[in-house]
């Protein structure tokens, strides 16, 4: 399997670096705990106050583009 150069650079954006027997799904997989973990972040400041609620949607608007990958199939991460 070799991963498309930019799908190389999205994942290292987000701190996931692919290993030896690696896979598409299992690299998305990976992705997807760290939107779930910045998801609960943006929830949790939030919920403490830091982020307003009237703009709460718009952070989570943000965050969800900068997931492209997660809304990519598999078929199109590799060559």
């Amino acid at each position: 399997m070799t991963l498309r150069p930019a799908v190389v650079a999205e994942l290292e954006g987000h701190g996931i670096v692919a290993r030896p027997g690696d896979t598409p799904a299992s690299l998305r997989e990976r992705l997807n705990d760290a939107y779930l973990e910045d998801v609960r972040s943006l929830r949790d400041r939030q919920r403490s106050g830091e982020i307003p609620l009237r703009d709460y949607a718009g952070h989570v608007e943000r965050l969800k583009r900068s997931y492209p990958l997660l809304g990519l199939g598999l078929e199109h991460w590799s060559h």
